[in-house]
């Protein structure tokens, strides 16, 4: 019981380091990517946090695999570089011991991930989507930044203002370039003003202003002075319709209509919880070294086989995708071969550490050689 207390407490505190270094590496460049996109207009400045607690909680699953096998990996490789081991297996104790500890710290994470895949991701990717398509169903110049050229959502419209007022319905010094049916118009403006109709259509209103029409070389271009011009900007405002893919469906959506899409999704969602358990098992026999060399080489092979066991779902996913594989005989396949490797390295560590065994015996007779020439010097 000691024992397993103390080894809980080793690997809570090792899974706290890893968790935040691993989960301050996602953030910093979820960071950079979304803060470029709001800096390039494609999201709301606004929306930047929202969006990057949602873009966390998308990637929380995979950082909580990787939190457990690596805490599992350091913990057990620690006692194997500080020579504990050696007092372990000559207690006569066995490295299946390790498995009932091992679980009853992993076992919690294990569940966390089943609730991150089934609900929690989800609903995080359903909410940045409708986050994303409410700023694009946004007026068009609530979506300009001041001093920067500005595509409309239509694609057919420029705008450039100096500057916007803090309620965002006034704009000051107005550039707009519009084309429609092959003809270009330019039109600039001291300032104008956001008002909407009895239909909800939203209109930009410029007071002050000259209108191009045409070409400047050709014979119908025109030059068109005006105190008042509306150019719309906005249609009524429609009903967001939000990611309807499958990796935004909840759970239950996805049992009710197993088509391909979702049926790969549902591969990917019930591999992660399993993944995490079987990694932190692997990690036990994984971890072995040798107490007078480095720990490097188990590691990268640790990160090499999470590198091929995540690609190979994604793997399977896309052969339900794509028709080649049913849900039925897509998701356990791997799983028991990453299961009876797990089985394999257990059984060859414990017939390694075995006193009868060909390695052990081999040790012993050196041993008892070096023993003997010592005492005839």
């Amino acid at each position: 019981m000691i024992f397993q207390r103390a080894l809980r407490r080793e690997l809570v505190s090792t899974a706290g380091a890893v968790f935040t270094t691993l989960f301050t590496i996602t953030i910093t460049v979820m960071l950079i990517k979304i803060l470029g996109q709001a800096a390039g207009g494609k999201i709301a400045s606004q929306d930047v946090i929202a969006l990057i607690g949602f873009a966390a909680l998308r990637y929380l699953s995979v950082i909580l695999i990787l939190t457990g096998f690596i805490s599992v990996l350091v913990v057990v490789t620690r006692s194997y570089q500080d020579s504990e081991m050696v007092v372990w297996f000559a207690s006569g104790m066995s490295l299946s011991k390790w498995i009932a500890p091992v679980m009853s710290f992993g076992i919690p994470i294990v569940i966390l991930i089943t609730l991150l895949s089934f609900f929690v991701t989800p609903w995080a990717n359903r909410q940045s989507a409708e986050f994303r398509e409410r700023f694009q169903k946004r007026e068009d110049i609530a979506r300009v930044s001041p001093g920067r050229f500005q595509e409309s959502s239509s694609a057919d419209r420029i705008f450039f203002v100096e500057g916007v007022s803090g309620d965002a319905t006034k704009v000051r010094n107005v550039f707009v370039n519009t084309i429609q049916n092959g003809r270009t118009s330019v039109v600039v403006a001291r300032e104008g003003t956001i008002a909407i109709d009895e239909r909800g259509d939203k209109f930009l209103l410029m007071d002050k202003g000259r209108r191009y029409d045409g070409v400047a070389s050709q014979s119908d271009f025109r030059v068109i002075e005006f105190e008042r011009y509306g150019v719309l900007v906005a249609r009524q405002s429609q009903a967001l319709v939000g990611d309807m893919s499958a990796r935004s469906l909840s759970t239950p959506l996805l049992l009710a209509n197993l088509n391909n899409f979702n049926s790969g999704e549902l591969v990917w969602r019930l591999s992660l919880p399993i993944m995490g358990l079987l990694l932190m098992l692997l990690a036990i026999p994984l971890s072995f070294v040798n107490p007078r060399g480095g720990r490097s080489a188990n590691l990268l092979i640790a990160l090499l086989l999470f590198i091929i066991y995540s690609n190979m779902v994604s793997v399977f996913q896309a052969a339900v995708v794509q028709k080649r594989l049913t849900l039925e005989t897509a998701w356990w396949p791997l799983h028991v071969v990453a299961a009876a490797l797990i089985a394999f390295l257990f059984s060859w560590r414990l017939l390694v550490n075995h006193p009868y065994h060909p390695a052990s015996l081999w040790g012993a007779f050196k041993r008892a050689i070096f023993a003997r020439k010592a005492a005839a010097q």
